[in-house]
Order: C-alpha cells, then sequence, then structure tokens
C-alpha cells in the first residue's frame, strides 16, 4: 500500500538540480522518495550514533574513567593500520 504525501514548493533552481541528476528511467518522484529513504536511514544513523554517545558519557561519569583525545585517536589510528595491513 502506498499515499501520497504533501505537495513540495521548492526554488526552482532547486527542481533544475534535482532533474539534472535523474538517472536513465528515473521518475522525479522515484528520486524523491529515494532522497526521502537515504534521509530517514541517515537521520537513525546519526540518532544511534548520539544515543550510545551519551550513553559512554554516562558510563564514564558512573566509572570515572576517561582517554584523552590522543590516546583516543592513536588507538583509532592503529586499528586503521592493522585493518590496511591484513586486507593486503
Amino acid at each position: 500500500m502506498t499515499t501520497t504525501i504533501l505537495t513540495l514548493c521548492v526554488d526552482p533552481a532547486l527542481l533544475v538540480a534535482a532533474e539534472g541528476v535523474l538517472r536513465k528511467n528515473e521518475s522525479l518522484p522515484e528520486f524523491m522518495e529515494l532522497a526521502l529513504r537515504d534521509c530517514i536511514a541517515r537521520r537513525r544513523v546519526q540518532d544511534g550514533f548520539i544515543s550510545r554517545g551519551l550513553a559512554s558519557e554516562k558510563q564514564a561519569g558512573r566509572d570515572n574513567e576517561y582517554f584523552s583525545a590522543s590516546d583516543v585517536l592513536s588507538e583509532l589510528e592503529r586499528r586503521l593500520t592493522a585493518a590496511r595491513n591484513s586486507s593486503r
């Protein structure tokens, strides 16, 4: 089942830009639906990231265990290097 959502009023330049990136045989409504789905997925990922960050902050406060930014970045760099080396 599908439903129709509001009529979208946009700046004419935005409409031209959207029409300019349509793929072969893709309609503007298909593009708009895909864009809406992508934005919903991105927002869910962002919300999850923020929730995990806030939970981590609370946990660090309870445990009184904090790490410096330089230590975190060093560990991430180490993991990235290890991942790159293992994929070769």
